[in-house]
């Protein structure tokens, strides 16, 4: 059977990273604050850490969550080895593997048995209206569409993914803010300042035109303003927790093992459910 081609160009991220690694102010602010989500996390779990490992591009952000954690770098095959830890923290990259269930299935294997995963990664609301301006901007000008931002997944699908990982008691929760910038411009020399730059392995690799950034900007300034003469952009953080199986933790009901009814516990009889009518065609 012949593969797939893989979204990530990975010789390509890595050079972008690197180039923002380089720059005088590397825009990590979501790096940072990720960082910051899982550390306050971590102070709610009643568990004391004593072999964790971050999965990171920037690990002299992620070890201000854990500061003792051993560097894992980002790759397709990670350098981990089986139940060697009992945290693992995948920062703010899973939206760029070529297979995501791919590196779930490793963190979960190397975590010992009721060690627990924490993925961050950029949900699919990420730069929705950047998105939408660049097809409506290349559409007009060129007649067709390139790829020029990564797709990325929705909250809804990634619980099953943690399951088809083998964690066990997975949870998937996000949050989505908007940052201003002063115009689109501005907006996407950030983006190549996070590392964030086009990767996409079927990405064009021919000089764009000239005129399509400056009409993507103008187009942005009319559909998305911010007030204050800026444009808003959202970037969405997406929290994957789970993990590993271990016999002594809580596991659901089998169903139709329950010994009372809902009914008796809110004093009510039980009763039919009506469908609402539908619609006259």
């Amino acid at each position: 059977m012949t593969q797939p081609p893989a979204l990530t160009d990975r010789t390509a991220l890595a050079r972008f990273r690197n180039r923002a690694r380089r720059m005088a102010e590397p825009a990590l602010f979501l790096h940072h604050d990720a960082a910051l989500e899982v550390q306050e996390r971590l102070t709610e779990v009643n568990k004391t850490f004593t072999a964790p490992a971050i999965v990171s591009p920037f690990p002299e952000i992620w070890n201000l969550a854990v500061p003792d954690a051993r560097h894992i770098p980002d790759a397709e095959v990670l350098d981990l080895a089986p139940e060697a830890h009992d945290l693992i923290i995948h920062g703010l990259t899973l939206h760029w593997a070529n297979d995501p269930v791919g590196q779930l299935i490793q963190c979960r294997r190397a975590l010992k048995p009721d060690g627990l995963f924490i993925g961050v990664m950029f949900g699919g609301q990420t730069l929705a209206e950047l998105r939408a301006v660049l097809a409506q901007a290349e559409s007009a000008l060129t007649g067709g569409l390139s790829p020029r931002i990564a797709p990325m997944a929705e909250i809804r699908d990634l619980g099953g993914l943690l399951q088809r990982a083998g964690f066990a008691l997975p949870v998937v929760d996000g949050n989505a803010r908007t940052v201003t910038y002063r115009d689109a411009l501005h907006l996407m020399r950030d983006l190549r300042a996070m590392g964030e730059g086009n990767a996409l392995s079927q990405r064009r690799r021919v000089i764009p035109p000239k005129r399509l950034f400056t009409d993507a900007a103008q187009i942005y300034a009319n559909a998305f303003p911010a007030g204050n003469n800026r444009i808003s952009a959202t970037f969405e953080t997406i929290f994957l927790t789970g993990w590993a199986p271990h016999p002594d933790q809580q596991k659901p009901l089998k169903p139709g093992s329950a010994t009372a009814r809902l009914a008796d516990f809110l004093g009510s009889s039980p009763s039919t459910k009506t469908a609402p009518d539908k619609p006259d065609n």
